[in-house]
């Protein structure tokens, strides 16, 4: 079963990225303006499309299609899907919103990013036509039905074109990649800091923005929906702070940020399944955490004040 009911009128979806399970999560808020939140990659849109007729929406029931970022793992069916139910709004960041129209640029940069796996694993990403979106701006509310609302959140760091969803209703924030990545078969929260748009800073400062806003719980893209959010939000910060710490000695060191990030770190999946650890090492391993890392201290050095 790829679908189960987290909160009143929230249903996931398990959009099984690569065939894994409990990788990749698509959020559908029920409504009287039904509108899915992520729709994961466009190798998954299969998946996701069965999964969305099993739960009774037709071609013209689903009024939005919203993305926390336009990272392929999370935007990448957003093409698919807006052929698919001609009557959805596509809701994204207003940095996002020009890539989806025409994602060469971005496609391009997957390409380096991923290699082989781009085709193998993700797919790629097809246009939306530009009058189908509406760029969000901070604070801005979606509206599901007249008591329910989605309200974003700009909340760059692992990216600058993220923002989350706090939900009026049920108080659940789909949080995207900002809190992190924590896959229930490896049970560890881990940053997400990939290049190019890393930036400590406004990382914590999304988390804290956040918090004030009192969630009820965090729905991750990866995955699913952890309870306790002021803990965990804790958690993500203190964590995402100690993996900067050492990855910045390691740069002002001249050492390998990937080495001593492996080194620090390795410990906290030890016990975990081989298989599992493989998901994690594909969804968000050491190097392209430590690659972010290194654009954020290069970036960071080459704007600094001369001294």
């Amino acid at each position: 079963m790829t679908t189960s009911e987290i909160a009143p009128g929230i249903i996931e979806i398990d959009t099984l990225l690569g065939g894994w399970e409990k990788v990749t999560a698509g959020y559908l808020v029920h409504g009287d303006a039904p509108v899915l939140v992520e729709t994961g990659s466009q190798s998954s849109v299969g998946v996701l499309l069965d999964a969305l007729d099993a739960l009774g929406v037709s071609p013209g029931d689903l009024a939005g299609v919203a993305v926390t970022h336009i990272h392929l793992d999370h935007a990448g069916g957003v093409g698919d899907v807006a052929r698919a139910f001609p009557a959805a709004t596509v809701y994204v960041h207003e940095k996002g919103a020009r890539h989806l129209v025409d994602p060469t640029r971005l496609i391009d940069s997957a390409s380096r990013v991923y290699g082989p796996l781009l085709d193998s694993l993700y797919g790629r990403l097809d246009a939306t036509p530009q009058e189908r979106i509406h760029v969000l701006a901070d604070g801005e509310e979606i509206r599901v039905s007249p008591d329910r609302v989605l309200t974003t959140v700009d909340s760059p760091g692992h990216a600058k074109h993220h923002l989350a969803l706090h939900d009026s209703v049920s108080g659940v924030l789909f949080a995207g990649d900002a809190v992190g990545v924590r896959l229930p078969d490896a049970g560890v929260l881990r940053p997400s800091t990939p290049p190019p748009d890393f930036d400590l800073d406004q990382a914590v400062h999304s988390l804290h923005r956040f918090a004030a806003r009192r969630p009820s719980g965090l729905a991750l893209a990866h995955y699913g929906l952890l309870a306790e959010p002021g803990a965990i939000l804790d958690e993500a910060e203190e964590t995402l702070r100690r993996w900067a710490s050492v990855a910045e000695q390691a740069w002002r060191d001249g050492e390998d940020i990937a080495t001593a990030l492996d080194s620090a770190f390795a410990a906290d999946i030890s016990g975990v399944d081989a298989v599992h650890r493989e998901k994690l090492d594909t969804l968000n391993g050491v190097h392209s955490n430590a690659a972010g890392f290194r654009r954020w201290l290069d970036t960071r050095a080459q704007s600094a004040p001369p001294t």
